[in-house]
C-alpha cells in the first residue's frame, strides 16, 4: 500500500511539474504582429518577437543579428553580436558571426573570429576546415588548403570537411 501511494504521489508531482513547465513557457504573439503591415515592419516585428523568445540563447541571437545585419540595420545586428560575445561565446558562435559578416563582405571583421576559433582549440578539426574554406573563399588558397590537410589528417572520414571544401572551392556560403 505504501509503496502504490509513493508512486502517485511521484506521478501526480511529476505531472504536476510538467503542467506548471507548460504553463510557464513563453508564448508567441502570433500573426498578428505582422499581417497587414508592410514587409519592413512586419520584418522587425517578427524580429523583435524572436528577440523576446530567444531567452537569451546565442544561436537564437545570432540568427536574429544576421537578419537585421544583413538587411541594412547593422548597428540593431552588431548590438546582438556584441551581447552573445560579452559573455565570451564559444567557438560555434565565433563561426556562426564570422560568417554574417563574410556574408556581408566585411574579410576584415570575420577574420579575427575565425583566428580566434583556431586559436581557442588548435586541434578542433572542424574548426580548421571551416576557418581552411574561409580564407579559399576570400583567396587565400594556401592558408586554406594547409588548414583543411589538418583537419583531413585529423579525421579523414568527417563528410562535413569535403563539403566545407567543396562549397569553398565552388565558392559558396555555408549554410
Amino acid at each position: 500500500m505504501k509503496k502504490i501511494a509513493v508512486v502517485a504521489l511521484a506521478t501526480f508531482c511529476l505531472s504536476a511539474g510538467m503542467g506548471i513547465g507548460y504553463a510557464a513557457k513563453v508564448k508567441g504573439a502570433g500573426m498578428g504582429i505582422i499581417t497587414g503591415k508592410p514587409a519592413k515592419e512586419a520584418g522587425v516585428a517578427a524580429l523583435e518577437e524572436a528577440e523576446r523568445l530567444a531567452n537569451g540563447g546565442t544561436w537564437e541571437l545570432i540568427g536574429i543579428g544576421r537578419a537585421y545585419y544583413l538587411s541594412g540595420d547593422k548597428a540593431r545586428g552588431q548590438a546582438l553580436f556584441d551581447k552573445v560575445l560579452a559573455g565570451g561565446g564559444e567557438s560555434g558562435d565565433w563561426v556562426r558571426i564570422a560568417r554574417v559578416y563574410a556574408e556581408a563582405g566585411e574579410n576584415d571583421k570575420a577574420e579575427p573570429l575565425f583566428q580566434r576559433v583556431i586559436a581557442a582549440d588548435p586541434k578542433d578539426d572542424s574548426g580548421q576546415a571551416e576557418v581552411g574554406a574561409w580564407y579559399i573563399r576570400t583567396g587565400q588558397r594556401e592558408k586554406g588548403e594547409a588548414l583543411l590537410a589538418k583537419a583531413l589528417s585529423r579525421n579523414g572520414e568527417e563528410v562535413w570537411h569535403f563539403v566545407r571544401a567543396g562549397e569553398a572551392f565552388l565558392n559558396v556560403q555555408p549554410n
